[in-house]
């Protein structure tokens, strides 16, 4: 028979991975096809002109050019309106 004395539990010890979501590309700043704009979780932010939204709501450039972001006003399906934050790449030549 053993004489071990059971190992405790703790409720400690489980701390996960930093996401690392946020604005990755501010207002003016120029992207290349591909990049990253954001991540997020959900849609706090909305793909305009020239962005692309990925599986995981992340949006990134579709075309090369510079980031702009604007207020736009959206009608949900209930006929109610609330304002949304977009996220568009103006092309430069």
């Amino acid at each position: 028979m053993a004489h071990t004395k059971a190992g405790g539990s703790t409720k400690l010890g489980r701390d996960s991975r930093s996401k690392y979501l946020g604005i990755k590309k501010t207002a003016g700043q120029s992207v290349k096809a591909g990049e990253l704009i954001l991540k997020q979780r959900g849609s706090h932010y909305y793909p305009g002109k020239n962005v692309k939204r990925a599986g995981d709501d992340t949006l990134y450039a579709a075309v090369s050019g510079k980031v702009a972001y604007s207020d736009k006003t959206k009608i949900n399906y209930d006929g109610n309106r609330k304002k949304i934050k977009v996220a568009n790449v103006v092309v430069t030549k």
